[in-house]
């Protein structure tokens, strides 16, 4: 395993981390008798497969179901002081309630502190409100943090850029976990304001939400050779030096396998992805035309900006990158979450959008008269039927 300083924590971070949103028995919280004894022993055997590997961070979040209660008693067959444990509290109005549901997560837990304590979820400006105002829930983290049950306090986000550079530009975080690879440059400017801050950077889900790339279209295969897809983005994310550590939601021990191929070219991790990502990017330059490759968000508002809070940014990238890289099964899930999964995957699709209503909306893009075709053939191609987030399943 390599690891990389997270930041002012000054922890040493494997490049990896354990995410634990996938291998919990429900998004629920449950009884410890409902718990299947082979899924409480797939867990146990998935965390015990990351440590083995030097991948000794281990994620998690109230928002997980039974993820906590689950992970409770393996962490106590792990040495404390070699483990780097994370878990994450959702924004409330009210600090009290924020702090009654971090004291369930230490219960579960069965911690006395966590090295990583996140806001989950500063998904919009309300959220920065809660967490940000006098008395919210950051004066609560930093009692917390006081007690010495927090060792540092962060956020992790599903936000618009502006609003996730307002969090970092207040300097009261030691960490960032947000989005951000191959197929999702826009967040960059809110790395670099991160790095500038001294903060501790984490990739949130570079393979499910970074392209489905457990299971990828037979073109990006071609493309990446001689590495995978999920090796060509581990090495595109881990290139810069500003990026941490990749969350892996592992659901069984074997999940991390195909990562540590990536690995053997950790050193040379820009010149060994130069090539292909030439290669990839002259392929979209080419059905796409290089103009729009560059340029196709500049000047696009942001959702709450746009009549019936149609998500234009979004859908522009998911047909950018289906079209092009032949990631339609990644669209389609991306596409018709719009709209069902409240903060976390804000705005709507173009279901029920008028496009004579957008025009205004789109005027400032240099793709104006070409936006309109390409977001009703975005909805042709993408839309399937409405999906639930997986805590809704």
């Amino acid at each position: 395993m390599k690891y990389r300083r997270f930041g002012r924590t000054e922890l040493q971070m494997p490049v990896f981390s354990c995410g634990g949103m996938r291998y919990q028995h429900k998004w629920q919280d449950v009884d410890w008798g409902d718990v299947p004894k082979e899924n409480q022993a797939n867990l146990e055997a998935t965390v015990h497969r990351a440590v083995e590997l030097g991948i000794n961070h281990i994620e998690t979040a109230r928002g997980y179901g039974s993820s906590e209660m689950q992970l409770g008693p393996v962490l106590k067959q792990l040495p404390r002081e070699k483990i780097i444990v994370q878990t994450k509290v959702m924004p409330q109005p009210d600090a009290r309630e924020f702090r009654t549901i971090f004291e369930k997560s230490m219960s579960y837990l069965q911690l006395d502190h966590v090295e990583l304590l996140s806001m989950h979820g500063i998904n919009n400006r309300q959220h920065l409100h809660d967490t940000l105002k006098k008395g919210g829930c950051l004066d609560e983290a930093r009692k917390i943090q006081r007690e010495g049950r927090a060792r540092f306090i962060g956020f992790s986000t599903h936000a618009t850029t502006d609003i996730i550079l307002e969090a970092v530009e207040s300097g009261e975080f030691d960490y960032i976990n947000l989005h951000w690879y191959f197929v999702n440059d826009l967040n960059w400017r809110a790395i670099e304001a991160a790095h500038q801050h001294d903060m501790g950077v984490f990739i949130i889900s570079p393979n499910d939400k970074g392209g489905k790339l457990y299971s990828p279209p037979q073109k990006l295969v071609n493309l990446c050779q001689p590495l995978t897809p999920m090796a060509f983005n581990d090495l595109y994310c881990l290139a810069k030096p500003q990026v941490h550590t990749l969350s892996i939601g592992a659901a069984k021990p074997s999940d991390f396998d195909a990562h540590l191929t990536a690995l053997a070219n950790y050193d040379v991790a820009a010149e060994t992805i130069q090539s292909i990502e030439q290669r990839i990017r002259a392929e979209m330059d080419e059905i796409l035309g290089a103009d729009w490759c560059a340029r196709w968000f500049q000047g696009l508002p942001h959702y709450v900006d746009v009549p019936g809070e149609v998500n234009i940014m979004e859908i522009l990238r998911l047909w950018t990158y289906a079209k092009s890289l032949d990631l339609v099964d990644w669209g389609k899930m991306r596409y018709n979450l719009l709209g069902q999964g409240e903060h976390w995957f804000p705005g709507e699709h173009m279901g029920q959008a008028d496009l004579n209503h957008l025009q205004a909306a789109i005027t400032g893009s240099p793709f104006a008269s070409r936006i309109p075709p390409i977001l009703s053939e975005a909805h042709s191609m993408l839309f399937d039927a409405p999906k639930q987030r997986l805590s809704q399943t």
